[in-house]
């Protein structure tokens, strides 16, 4: 995809969106419970829309809501139900139908003390944190499997006229697929049945019924049991953390003053047009902290001033992801920043099992593979979605599960689960730790790996593909694949299942000694995404690229 001519440009008045009118459409626009566009959809991340086209209004919160309620009685969870917003205009108005719905079924919805935004990893923490010591499998408490679940209402990195919403079960994880199919399902025909199966009473009885409770002092006070930030604030580390307007804005000031850190929060501001960003690379306002184009900002704002921070970081606006800039290397790619964690993570966690291993999506660099094998641990390759790492992490089997899309989350330094959802607060934290640690930046640490195992060229495209071709796509069978060579050598593997798991990976990867590629469809739009990596250089990714676009066009066509 060409990048737009405006792209990593600050954003201009035409490009805001009108908050009035976003929300206005939450509340006056009705779906079409037989529209497959309108109705609800959980991706790997919850359902989301936008308010203007009929994808994420209020019957959808009602609905889904509802349907989350009946789904977690059907599985004895009874214990309170930790909630949390991120600053997107609609996820105001959400939080607050969703309050509506809980209280009207006597689920008592854990609220934070003091109105503030709150990041997806600090609901995470809250629930692991109740529930520890709590599981259903425990005969010694009164309290035995009364558990906690959360709601994060957020879209994530997604522009600012969308809206998102997001379960989290008792492991506090995003849901499985198991448990996301069944709430949808419920949701759908509850806006069918024209929300009659809908309980809600009025918003100032939900409050009052609502408990408080305080997720950043929780969250904050609890940092040094999974990042060394003694370690970061005895070296007088400089960080420059940008929240990108999101949820995070609170926290970074609160980590700085009660761990004594030189940080300076970079941009404190919240709005809702987010009329602060430059635009990513669509010429969309887009809160990806992963893009150097909606990064462009704190990059320049590094590179003309590069005695005020050591280390500077971005996160979404529900800080699950991470960007982590570099006086000497500027943006980091989001895989080599990955690799670059695990190499420093596996050789300065001693209280870590000797068999804990490493988790990665299918979509994820190689060079992961090659440092995982160079420490002598195990590599769980998974598909994409964070789901996946659930378990591992809450048994410790897994010690880093990481995404390509700069979303990861690591284990405590004793070993035990922090989060498991995407933790974008620890992943930057950690940059300063390895400066501090090491006296290197994860730059200058990505270049000795590098130097060690071979420097890759990753890039994602997106070709044209209709619902039927993306449907045959997601239903691949190895064999209907008849290439034996990519890009000039031999085919090595055709796999349509999860080397880790062996769970479907919803589309195709083939792979050679030096390359690979990765095509699944799109659960939003009318292509598929294409994701190439090669040893051999820029040249013989296009080559890689050419070849991907051919294979798979044969077996959807």
């Amino acid at each position: 995809m060409a990048a737009n001519p405006r792209a990593g440009q600050p954003a201009q008045s035409e490009d805001l969106i009108d908050v009035a009118a976003v929300v206005t459409a939450y509340y006056t626009v009705s779906p079409d419970p037989d529209n497959v566009d309108q109705q609800v959809t959980f991706g790997t991340s919850g359902h989301r829309g936008s308010s203007l086209d009929a994808a994420f209004n209020e019957a959808h919160i009602l609905a889904t809501t509802q349907a989350i309620v009946e789904y977690r009685a059907a599985q004895g969870t009874t214990g309170p139900l930790f909630i949390g917003r991120d600053t997107h205009a609609l996820s105001e108005p959400a939080w607050s139908t969703a309050l509506e719905v809980l209280a009207a079924n006597d689920v008592v919805a854990m609220i934070d003390s003091a109105d503030r935004y709150t990041p997806t990893p600090a609901v995470s923490h809250a629930v692991l944190s109740f529930n520890r010591g709590r599981d259903s499998g425990s005969t010694s408490s009164s309290r035995a499997g009364d558990l906690a679940d959360g709601i994060v209402v957020t879209p994530s990195h997604n522009p600012p006229r969308d809206g998102g919403f997001k379960y989290n079960p008792p492991n506090g994880g995003p849901a499985d697929t198991d448990a996301t199919s069944v709430i949808a399902r419920r949701a759908n025909e509850i806006l069918r049945d024209g929300l009659k199966a809908v309980k809600r009473v009025p918003l100032a009885r939900a409050l009052n019924t609502a408990q408080r409770h305080d997720y950043l002092e929780s969250y904050v006070a609890d940092l040094p049991n999974v990042v060394d930030l003694h370690a970061i604030s005895a070296e007088g580390i400089r960080i420059g953390a940008d929240p990108l307007g999101g949820a995070s804005v609170d926290y970074w000031a609160a980590i700085a003053e009660r761990h004594n850190l030189q940080l300076t929060v970079v941009n404190p501001l919240v709005d809702a047009t987010w009329r602060f960003m430059t635009l990513d690379t669509d010429g969309k306002i887009r809160m990806d902290c992963s893009s150097p184009n909606a990064m462009a900002g704190l990059i320049r704002a590094v590179r003309s001033d590069q005695a005020s921070y050591q280390i500077a970081t971005g996160n979404d606006a529900d800080s699950d992801r991470h960007g982590i800039v570099t006086p000497d290397g500027g943006l980091l790619n989001p895989n080599h920043y990955l690799a670059v964690a695990i190499d420093y993570l596996f050789t300065h966690r001693p209280e870590w099992a000797a068999g804990t291993a490493v988790g990665k999506t299918a979509v994820s660099s190689s060079i992961i593979d090659r440092v995982v094998a160079g420490l002598g641990r195990t590599l769980v390759e998974v598909p994409v979605g964070f789901k996946w790492f659930v378990d591992g992490l809450i048994g410790g089997s897994i010690g880093f599960g990481g995404e390509e899309s700069a979303g990861a989350s690591f284990l405590r330094r004793d070993g035990s689960v922090w989060t498991t959802d995407k933790d974008g607060i620890i992943l930057a934290l950690l940059a300063s730790e390895i400066l501090a640690v090491t006296g290197s930046t994860p730059s200058q640490r990505y270049a000795e790996l590098a130097g060690k195992y071979g420097a890759p060229t990753y890039a994602r495209i997106d070709a044209p593909a209709n619902r039927e071709q993306k449907a045959r796509l997601g239903k691949l069978a190895p064999e209907q694949v008849t290439a034996t060579e990519l890009a000039g050598e031999p085919i090595t593997a055709k796999l349509t299942t999860a080397p880790g798991n062996g769970a479907p990976l919803g589309g195709l990867k083939v792979t050679t000694q030096n390359a690979w590629f990765a095509a699944r469809p799109s659960g939003t739009e009318d292509v598929y995404k294409i994701y190439a990596e090669s040893f051999l250089g820029a040249d013989h990714l296009a080559e890689v690229q050419d070849a991907a676009r051919e294979v798979v066009t044969k077996v959807i066509s």
